[in-house]
């Protein structure tokens, strides 16, 4: 994948117009690199690459799109950094080994798993402190969070669950179990469901968010990809509910799911080891991080066409964007 060229429809909307309908960044962590890369939405290239921690993997934007915060995991924090100047603010009080992290929609409290401890850290943002550290399975490492903010999710890859945390409580008001080894979890915007991914399983869990009842059991397969290969990691759903992506490692593939029927609609050849994604603030594009190809493809999201790919740094892992409009 490339030498893909841009698909005419971004082409038009790039080319054309000078400029995306809107104005962002495109953060990248290099897992092995211990840096950053930036790439603009003007045409989807790189702009800068900046030195962070050791083995950063999980990356957030605060919602006011002004601060990058970063896991370093071999450094047993979470770094923050400027997204306009690429400038090293400062760190918060993770415990060890953080590897994702989510931030609840008012910007207030940052939520991070902490892999080598069994741990979910809640940090306050205003202060920068730890506010507590709730107790979870072995080696947690997804971090969903409701669209209203009061519902942590965390997956732990050992024990097999989904833990659902209560904002106000601090404690674990539900467990829910799912394939070997839960990768990651997402809602959907209205808060319905939650979508968890398990790799070595490979299946993902539609969990009702009411009932914590799991309402269906997607599993995957392609043709001339032995199964034990196909491993969902990533999960992005789509703002109105209807299409759900799902990374599916080293099958090197993204699928494209319906969100209301369950039905695998398609499978997207993008980079080697596909891990993360992200949505444009538009919705218009998805992008992959591919760690063994060391790039990131570029997805149209409207006609689920891979439009370009570009090179990063070494084994990228997360991704975040930013609205710089």
């Amino acid at each position: 994948m490339k030498n893909l060229l841009v698909s005419s429809a971004l082409a038009g909307a790039v080319l054309l117009s000078g400029t995306p309908a809107f104005a962002y960044k495109i953060f990248v962590s290099n897992e092995k690199g211990n840096d950053i890369t930036v790439l603009s939405s003007d045409n989807f290239e790189v702009i800068e690459t900046f030195k962070v921690g050791q083995r950063p993997r999980g990356i957030a934007v605060h919602p006011d799109g002004t601060k990058l915060y970063v896991c370093a995991s071999d450094d047993d924090t979470i770094q923050i950094y400027d997204t306009s100047t690429y400038k090293f603010l400062g760190t918060l009080p993770s415990g060890p080994d953080p590897e994702l992290l989510v931030i609840s929609p008012d910007g207030t409290r940052l939520y991070a798993a902490n892999e080598d401890d069994n741990l979910v850290t809640i940090i306050d943002l205003e202060t920068g402190s730890r506010i507590v550290e709730v107790p979870v399975g072995v080696e947690p490492e997804g971090m969903g969070i409701s669209p209203d903010g009061q519902t942590i999710v965390n997956t732990s890859e050992t024990t097999n669950m989904a833990h659902f945390i209560d904002r106000e409580s601090q404690q674990i008001t539900a467990n829910v179990l799912v394939d070997s080894r839960p990768r990651f979890a997402q809602y959907k915007a209205d808060g319905s469901e939650v979508w968890v991914s398990a790799e070595i399983g490979g299946t993902v869990s539609v969990i009702d968010a009411a009932s914590k009842d799991i309402k269906d059991k997607i599993t995957f397969e392609i043709q001339g990809i032995r199964s034990e290969a196909i491993q969902p990691v990533g999960v992005r759903i789509t703002e109105d509910g209807k299409k759900v992506y799902v990374a599916l490692g080293p099958a090197n593939r993204v699928a494209v799911v319906d969100g209301e029927s369950y039905e695998v609609l398609d499978y997207l050849l993008v980079g080697q080891r596909v891990w993360q994604l992200a949505f444009s603030p538009d919705g218009d594009y998805l992008f992959t991080t591919n760690g063994i190809s060391n790039d990131i493809s570029v997805i149209d999201v409207a006609n689920d066409e891979v439009v370009k790919s570009v090179q990063v740094g070494q084994e990228p892992w997360g991704v975040a964007v930013a609205d710089i409009d």
